[in-house]
């Protein structure tokens, strides 16, 4: 951003960018306004602000030039803009403070803010809709507790318009001064050459199948990944402690043969003649004789058509 010097008599203000690469934007298409602020005491209060303002009709140009008439030393501030694609906010002082971000995109902001509500474990347990804010949740939202639809309405009053570039410069009207041109460095966001040739081949039908094979290849293969991860496991618990490992292999082959035979019980006690003779057992035995007769009863009905009594 150089801003030269022409002489002594009449002074211009030259701005342009300086951009590497084949592909060039114009200077004006990064910002979205500039203002230029003069020495009220020389030129007035009605000629010491130039502005400069994007509207839908506006023409792109490489610079501006802006030029008065002076010959002595002459403050001025500029006031730069930029047009952030997409948009970006500055989050109030105090939730900037809490999540780290100062001035981001929306997008960003929700996702910091996000990341906070789940490391501090302010969502309700029971109702997930809801966040249970902690005391500085409640000094910046001005409630105890809020529902996630209402974050995006009470986290608009918390952003503004990110702030201006400020520089100030004195534009030297001295014959012996040699520096004719000052030279400043903003950084400012450019597309992304790749983005293109992303689109275009996310776009193509042969992309999409090739993209679903490889989507296909990735599950696969993350199967094949788990299904060894579990062989390593097995084998090294087993190298680990082989006496232990068998015994709580045993066990657990005894637990699914149960579940998959439907037994239930102990079968090492109910193999012993003790557990017949218990006081409960002729109760059991009567229960179980009951039910059987009142199943071949139901049989019967069912087959001869008729009800017993």
């Amino acid at each position: 951003l150089p801003m030269d010097l022409i002489n002594a008599k009449h002074f211009v203000l030259c701005f342009m960018c300086l951009q590497p690469g084949k592909q060039k934007r114009k200077f004006s298409s990064f910002f979205k306004s500039l203002v230029i602020e003069l020495d009220k005491e020389l030129y007035g209060p009605d000629n010491h602000l130039v502005e400069w303002h994007r509207m839908p009709t506006t023409q792109e140009t490489d610079g501006f030039q802006v030029k008065r008439p002076g010959d002595v030393n002459v403050k001025c501030t500029l006031l730069l803009m930029l047009d952030h694609q997409p948009p970006q906010y500055k989050l109030d002082p105090r939730l900037a403070r809490l999540l780290g971000v100062h001035t981001q995109t929306r997008a960003s902001i929700m996702q910091a803010l996000w990341l906070y509500i789940k490391n501090n474990k302010l969502q309700d347990c029971h109702e997930k809709e809801f966040i249970n804010c902690n005391r500085y949740f409640r000094q910046i939202f001005n409630c105890p507790r809020m529902r996630f639809s209402e974050i995006p309405m009470k986290l608009a009053g918390l952003l503004q318009h990110p702030d201006p570039i400020v520089i100030n410069h004195i534009i030297s009207v001295d014959p012996t001064d040699q520096k004719k041109t000052a030279c400043y460095d903003i950084d400012v966001e450019v597309d992304d050459p790749l983005k293109t040739q992303m689109n275009s081949f996310l776009s193509s039908a042969n992309s999409q199948q090739e993209i679903a094979t490889l989507e296909m290849k990735i599950h696969e293969t993350i199967e094949y990944i788990n299904q060894l991860k579990t062989e390593r496991d097995f084998m090294l618990s087993f190298s680990n402690s082989p006496q232990e490992f068998i015994q709580d292999w045993l066990k657990s082959q005894c637990r699914d043969l149960k579940l998959m035979t439907d037994v239930t019980g102990n079968p090492e006690e109910e193999r012993r003649a003790e557990f017949y003779e218990a006081p409960w057992m002729p109760e059991a035995v009567g229960r179980y004789v009951y039910s059987k007769v009142q199943q071949r009863r139901q049989e019967l009905e069912q087959v001869l058509g008729i009800r017993l009594t």
